[in-house]
């Protein structure tokens, strides 16, 4: 195996100093691994892209800096030139090259500027970053042929002959030249395997010393990462942590993930394995997930003797992720062995929080379950500007059995939390239980006709977003977490205020009829537009 690494997603509003970035090569090193991926979309300042440049973004004098201080380690550069261009797209300058307008994450691979754009964040790449691998993006393209310049292109594509995919000669056509970008400077060029699946023509066009990262959440890569061996590429096999789906991270799906591609790796005689890390903002805490890596680490670097005996395919699709079964498949999974070890390996303290967190919050069931999508109740009480939703999707849940024992272990966790961004995690998932049943107690008093009830219940919903702020605050400083999660609290505390005075002002049926609870607590909440225009038309809605 050549390749040992993790990816850190600076991408997802992370704010990494030099300080922070030097902790984590640190790690990577003392736990066996011999690279590490930053994964940058918009969070570089690239030369070429002054405009995008947020605060806290990475720059290339700390790249040059750890490569000066580590000079054993790969620090391998993940850009992403067409698909996850968002970062570039909702700018002002950026919006031109959108596939749709205000819509999605897709650039237009038809835009002569854009692509000149993409050519010019490679050669920056190239020139700042030394490691040989250098990722250029390629997944979740799903917007090609959407916008009508693209749709004309696939359209004369497939026109040349029968049998012609114009989608994958379209996806082809943009990154086989960026690879080949990256292969004319003497590197090896790494993209996403998960396009390939949908339109395998693409595959062909690549550059034959492409690595393809195989990434599969939830199932062995064993039997899809076959297609792009057969094409002869080296591939590198990619399981994540399990934390954009949990409150946390799902502990016993994680470990697993990384077990079945760490097995399948020394089965194909892979390339390497690459475990990757998405979406802390939202309250995660990188400093909470270094027990696990450093477990991945070992697992990587000590990998147990594959099986002889041939496997059977499960009979998934080959696409995707596998789809439903293979999601019930890893929700079964209910130990952690070698994570915990790990934990506790730090302290007691840290074991029997990341078990409270990691294996017994799953078993609660509702939203904390094991499933295959975001958090539902961390993007519904932060993402959308509008926390009601999380009361409106949650409230049967949470004021029930699932809050209870949801509540009773996030308690449990923070009292036991070994710092304070172990207890940060924790107090948001309680924090966010306490919201539900808070607005569920102002809804029912709402409901009956007694609005001074309703502002009493929703009166300390304003105080749990100052505490949840606080914790954003101190994830920021001490390890580059999210400056968007203050600001969502921020959002999130002044929503509550507004819904506070629409109660107080309609809440007694002045307007002659009592606007519904979700009405009421909507940003688009009209007084006297009792049909609510603003919601079941679809023109009024966009």
């Amino acid at each position: 195996m050549q390749l040992r690494m993790w990816t850190y997603d600076i991408a997802r509003e992370q704010n990494a100093d030099l300080g922070t970035l030097r902790r984590f090569c640190d790690l990577t090193q003392e736990s066996g691994y011999n690279a590490i991926g930053l994964y940058l979309e918009h969070r570089f300042a690239y030369p070429s892209t002054p405009w995008s440049h947020g605060r806290g973004v990475v720059t290339p004098e700390m790249v040059r800096a750890l490569q000066e201080a580590y000079p054993d380690l790969q620090i391998i550069p993940f850009v992403n030139l067409l698909g996850h261009f968002e970062g570039m797209l909702y700018t002002e300058e950026g919006r031109k090259f959108a596939e749709e307008k205000f819509k999605g994450m897709q650039a237009d691979p038809t835009n002569e500027e854009f692509v000149a754009l993409a050519g010019q964040i490679v050669d920056d790449t190239l020139s700042i970053f030394t490691s040989e691998v250098v990722h250029i993006g390629g997944d979740e393209t799903w917007q090609l042929g959407v916008g009508e310049r693209s749709k004309a292109r696939v359209a004369q594509y497939e026109a040349e002959g029968e049998g012609i995919d114009g989608k994958a000669r379209l996806y082809g056509a943009h990154f086989a030249p960026l690879a080949q970008r990256v292969a004319d400077a003497g590197r090896r060029p790494g993209v996403w395997g998960d396009m390939f699946f949908d339109h395998p023509q693409a595959l062909e066009m690549m550059p034959k010393n492409t690595i393809i990262f195989d990434w599969q959440y939830f199932r062995s890569p064993e039997f899809t990462s076959q297609r792009f061996f057969e094409a002869g590429h080296d591939v590198v096999l990619s399981p994540a942590l399990h934390t954009y789906n949990a409150t946390w991270m799902h502990l016993p799906q994680s470990e697993q993930n990384v077990r079945d591609h760490v097995d399948a790796a020394q089965r194909l005689g892979a390339y390497g394995v690459c475990v990757t890390t998405w979406e802390l903002g939202l309250f995660g805490n990188y400093e909470t997930l270094m027990p696990a890596l450093k477990a991945c680490g070992k697992m990587l670097a000590q990998p147990q003797a594959a099986e002889d005996s041939p496997r059977t395919d499960p009979g998934y699709p080959h696409i995707g992720q596998g789809g439903p079964d293979a999601v019930a498949a890893y929700a079964a999974v209910t130990d952690a062995p070698d994570f915990l070890r790990a934990y506790l390996a730090e302290s007691e303290l840290h074991e029997e929080w990341a078990r409270l967190m990691g294996v017994e919050l799953q078993t609660v069931g509702g939203t904390f379950a094991f499933g295959g999508i975001r958090s539902s109740l961390k993007v519904r009480l932060l993402l959308y500007s509008n926390p009601f939703l999380a009361w409106l999707y949650h409230a049967d849940e949470l004021s029930g059995e699932v809050g209870t024992k949801a509540l009773d272990i996030f308690e449990r966790a923070i009292a036991v939390g070994p710092d304070p961004s172990y207890r940060g995690v924790a107090q948001f998932g309680k924090s966010a239980v306490q919201f539900v049943q808070f607005a569920e107690k102002a809804h029912l008093a709402y409901a009956k006709g007694s609005p001074g009830e309703a502002i009493t219940h929703l009166s300390p919903c304003r105080q749990i977003f100052d505490d949840l702020s606080k914790v954003a605050r101190s994830t920021n400083l001490r390890v580059g977490g999210s400056l968007a999660d203050i600001e969502r609290c921020r959002v999130a505390k002044e929503h509550v205020e507004r819904v506070i005075r629409r109660i107080k002002e309609f809440g007694d049926g002045s307007l002659g009829y009592l606007p519904s609870f979700e009405t009421i607590t909507h940003p688009k909440f009209m007084p006297h537009d009792q049909a609510n225009w603003w919601l079941i038309n679809r023109w009024a809605n966009e």
